[in-house]
């Protein structure tokens, strides 16, 4: 899955990327930016 990566500035593939659920009870997925290993964080459903 694709997310932006806030330090890298630039759209990359998450590695790892987990389903989890915000507070407020809708889906996000969590995940790694392969190039610098920042956490990186993309609101809305996992593509399986």
């Amino acid at each position: 899955m694709e997310a932006y990566c806030l330090k890298c500035r630039v759209k990359r593939e998450m590695v790892a990327p987990t389903a989890v659920t915000m507070k407020n009870g809708k889906p996000a997925t969590s995940g790694t930016c392969p190039v610098c290993s920042t956490k990186m964080f993309k609101i809305g459903k996992a593509a399986v």
